[in-house]
């Protein structure tokens, strides 16, 4: 609660002016509602009552006339007010989102699903709206015209004043009850449509997948089940607004019988009151109380769009608590000369989940370009141990040191623009060629610059082949790229960048030994001024590591040489010798 308050009060805060003007409008039309009331009262009272003719009472018309049109025109301007301030506030919002996901951390950004972050950012910050828009400048409104009313009519006729002073109370009441059950329903909403925006994501990324293995109708009925809760959780917010709605009907109606009875005693038996007074009456207490029944349904809008609000401010509260969390962590010097770091690894503890996958290792060094390779069984834990290395993962407990500081005190931003992580199956961006190679620079390059990157990579044979050569589209909506092609483009992004550490996920596995030869190759030259930790999964990638470290359920079973390891470690020796060491994990 506290986290909300103060997201709408650093945005409040900064809109003093219009806030100063939906008071001043405010004020203006609750003068403009009570002169139109006296001007009307004024005119029938003449016309039906003295019997005065048109012309006489034609002064009377034009200012009343007048006075419609000013309280058309303040009207106008609240709600023209509001929609500025909502439009600067989902526009503020949805920029402080997008900063916090650009600034989050690796490991923050692998949490969660890509279609629930943009539904927050999207969906969420729109719902939003309506607490700016409507809301704020109904509760302007709902603090100065009533009041102002109520000042009249006490004048007029204090038994009315009272009566409204008893029933007012009310519909507040009533609103505060209706608004906390809003809130927590509205919620209730949002994580519904976050979790349905994430398993439609996931569908149509994973469609192929889906209908290759049967499972399409299995995940329809998935996203169906999925709507049918999104679904549920807004009529409950519906069912909400009707009761709303009807409750304040019945307490205006309520109110509106108890002074209409009121001033028929007092104006046809006690003969105590003027029928323009009376008349006074009847036109300013619908006003009074249909002010505060827009004020209620604006209070639903605005319960609604907190919970909303809610979601955004759980997004910016864990990556201020993340951030905060960093301790202000330094740069990392020794990219200053580009030079490859020492890295250590000391008594890590990692685990996925309790009950789940869980990792162990002691104590490890890895020198200024050693060559590493990391085998094993599939499931032995080789990926997840190459995460924590990059920093992708962080350890539940032990460190990890990079030139004798932890990882974790190193800007993340720094760390890794001295490395580079090149997976199976590199992500390639819609865009052309040349764009996505430039991608690895992490800044502004010149075209030789990439076409010697792609030459040393060994993609230019691809792209002469090419009939927009490096203009050629690729990614979605453009040209597909075949396994060794995206290894070749990954290659030539680690290339622009120069790299101080290079990790793999070995990417040669499933790759044509024509393709695969020309990836050694280009590995081995950018291997060359760089620490390499490769998951290896081919033999010859084994034999060419300056040391391997085997792995088994988790833990570094020995390290030592191709050599070595087969002398004294059975488990490797027998991997190597029924070719497991091509599995995959």
């Amino acid at each position: 609660m506290k986290r909300r308050t103060g997201l709408i009060s650093e945005y409040m805060s900064t809109q003093r002016k219009r806030r100063a003007l939906l008071a001043g409008f405010s004020l203006a039309l609750g003068a403009a509602i009570t002169c139109q009331a006296v001007l009307l009262a004024e005119a029938v009272n003449k016309i039906f009552v003295e019997r005065v003719s048109v012309s006489s009472a034609a002064v009377i018309l034009g200012l009343l006339l007048a006075v419609m049109a000013a309280r058309t025109l303040l009207s106008y301007g609240n709600g023209l007010i509001g929609l500025h301030m909502a439009a600067d506030a989902m526009a503020t919002m949805r920029a402080r989102v997008l900063r916090k996901m650009t600034q989050a951390s690796v490991p923050s950004s692998l949490r969660g699903q890509t279609g629930s972050k943009v539904s927050v950012a999207l969906d969420a910050v729109d719902e939003a709206d309506s607490y700016f828009s409507q809301y704020m400048p109904r509760m302007m409104e709902a603090a100065v015209i009533p009041v102002l009313i109520l000042i009249v009519i006490f004048t007029q006729h204090s038994n009315s004043g009272w009566i409204l002073l008893c029933t007012a109370p009310f519909i507040p009441v009533f609103m505060i009850l209706v608004g906390l059950q809003t809130k927590n329903k509205a919620e209730e909403k949002f994580a519904q449509l976050a979790g349905f925006s994430g398993t439609f994501l996931d569908s149509l990324q994973g469609l192929v997948s889906l209908k290759l293995f049967g499972l399409a109708r299995r995940q329809q009925q998935e996203i169906e089940r999925s709507s049918l809760g999104y679904r549920d959780a807004t009529m409950g917010i519906l069912r909400i607004a009707f009761t709303n709605t009807f409750m304040l009907e019945s307490i205006v109606m309520l109110g509106l019988g108890i002074i209409a009875l009121e001033l028929a005693l007092q104006l046809l038996v006690f003969k105590s009151l003027s029928f323009h007074t009376a008349f006074l009456i009847l036109l300013l207490v619908p006003e009074f109380f249909n002010l505060l029944k827009n004020t209620g349904t604006a209070f639903h809008s605005g319960r609604t769009s907190m919970g909303a609000l809610r979601k955004v401010e759980e997004m910016l509260a864990e990556a201020t608590e993340e951030s905060a969390a960093a301790e202000q962590p330094e740069a990392y010097e020794g990219g200053l000369h580009r030079m490859p770091p020492t890295i250590e690894l000391r008594n890590i503890r990692f685990q996925y989940a309790p009950g789940m996958f869980g990792l162990s290792v002691g104590s490890l060094s890895i020198q200024p370009g050693e060559q590493i390779a990391i085998a094993g069984k599939s499931g032995a834990g080789k990926t997840t141990l190459l995460h924590l290395i990059a920093g992708l993962l962080k350890p539940a407990a032990g460190e990890v040191l990079v030139n004798g500081r932890q990882q974790t005190q190193i800007e993340e931003t720094s760390w890794f623009e001295h490395v580079s992580y090149i997976t199976q199956h590199p992500y390639i961006f819609a865009g052309t060629l040349a764009d996505n190679i430039a991608l690895g620079a992490g800044r502004n390059v010149s075209r030789a610059e990439v076409v010697q990157a792609a030459e040393a990579a060994g993609l230019a044979s691809v792209v002469a082949e090419l009939e927009q050569g490096y203009d050629t589209l690729v990614g979605e909506g453009g040209r597909g790229l075949s396994g060794g092609e995206k290894q070749r483009l990954a290659l030539a992004r680690a290339f622009l960048k120069h790299p101080s550490v290079i990790l793999f996920d070995e990417p040669t596995v499933g790759l044509d030994l024509h393709t695969e030869r020309i990836l050694q190759r280009s590995i081995a030259e950018l291997a060359g001024q760089a620490t390499m930790i490769t998951v290896a999964h081919r033999l010859y990638t084994i034999r060419q590591a300056d040391r391997i470290l085997f792995m088994d359920k988790g833990e570094i079973l020995d390290c030592g040489s191709h050599d070595e390891l087969l002398e004294r470690l059975p488990q490797y020796a027998e991997m190597v010798k029924a070719g497991k060491g091509e599995q995959h994990e």
